[in-house]
């Protein structure tokens, strides 16, 4: 048995040993991108309101279109029937339940159908984004909170450009929905509806953020506190765990993003009876 003393020793030498990685990873960001790997670049103020880029953010987010533009290229490149690659068939297992998903949700097949490619590529790019920081050297995009939020609005807008294309004037009617019955709550009711709006775009980047920013930390965190276990066979049990854990996360936080958007688009168009 390590005594308290020991184990504190082990402790702090684990963790100045974190800070070492910390440090090697945005080497090489600071070796592209100079002071600015670590701060974002200030363009300027609206309404007071500051303007500024995460460099590294956007850069990343430029190797994962890459990387989804290449894999996507390889995965139909040679399309079979008899003999698909491994590849084909993991994107069209992927293809086929996402296109499942949206025929069983939304009523306008013809809809759902025009949505297929769109909710392919979001879920991809999500994907993606969420696994890059496992590459040494990457960072992901999706701990970034601007990332997030412009994948959100992105989402409400095209479900409000959809509601209005497939259902008109009509689709405003879900602003009147109230939950208390009485007429005299009418105003109150009104905003409700509107508050459950604003949060919908929130609770989407906010969801994915904050379990892609914490997910790994956490885990980083509890193999802190237990010293011996981040040191058993030279820190290789600790790296797999590590790596399980995000690649689990990053698959489900993707998928929720995407089933949510499947959900908030099919409110908007479906015909409420």
């Amino acid at each position: 048995m390590l005594g308290s003393g020991a184990i504190k020793k082990e402790r702090g030498e684990y963790m100045r040993d974190l800070e070492e990685v910390s440090r090697e990873k945005y080497a090489l960001w600071e070796a592209l991108l100079g002071e600015y790997a670590k701060k974002p670049l200030h363009l300027g103020e609206i309404a007071g309101i500051p303007i500024e880029i995460n460099l590294a953010t956007v850069v990343a987010t430029w190797v994962v279109m890459f990387i989804a533009f290449v894999v996507g290229v390889l995965a139909t490149r040679n399309v079979s029937v008899d003999r698909p690659s491994k590849l084909q068939v993991i994107y069209e297992t992927i293809h086929d339940f996402l296109k499942n998903l949206l025929f069983d949700t939304i009523e306008n097949k013809k809809r759902a159908k025009s949505l297929i490619t769109f909710i392919l590529t979001l879920f991809t790019f999500i994907l993606f984004c969420n696994v890059l920081g496992l590459f040494p050297g990457m960072k992901t995009p999706t701990a970034d909170l601007s990332t997030t939020v412009g994948l959100a609005l992105m989402v409400m807008v095209l479900v409000y450009i959809l509601g209005f294309k497939d259902r008109g004037v009509k689709y405003l009617g879900h602003f009147f929905v109230f939950p208390l019955p009485h007429l005299l709550f009418a105003p109150i009711n009104i905003i409700l509806n509107i508050i459950k709006e604003i949060a919908k775009p929130l609770t989407l980047s906010m969801r994915l953020f904050g379990n892609m920013f914490a997910g790994g930390l956490m885990v980083v965190v509890l193999l802190a506190l237990i010293p011996p276990i981040a040191n058993l066979l030279g820190g290789f049990i600790p790296s797999v765990i590590w790596l399980g854990f995000k690649i689990f996360v990053g698959v489900l936080q993707a998928f929720i993003f995407t089933v949510l958007t499947i959900v908030y688009i099919s409110l908007a168009v479906n015909e409420h009876h």
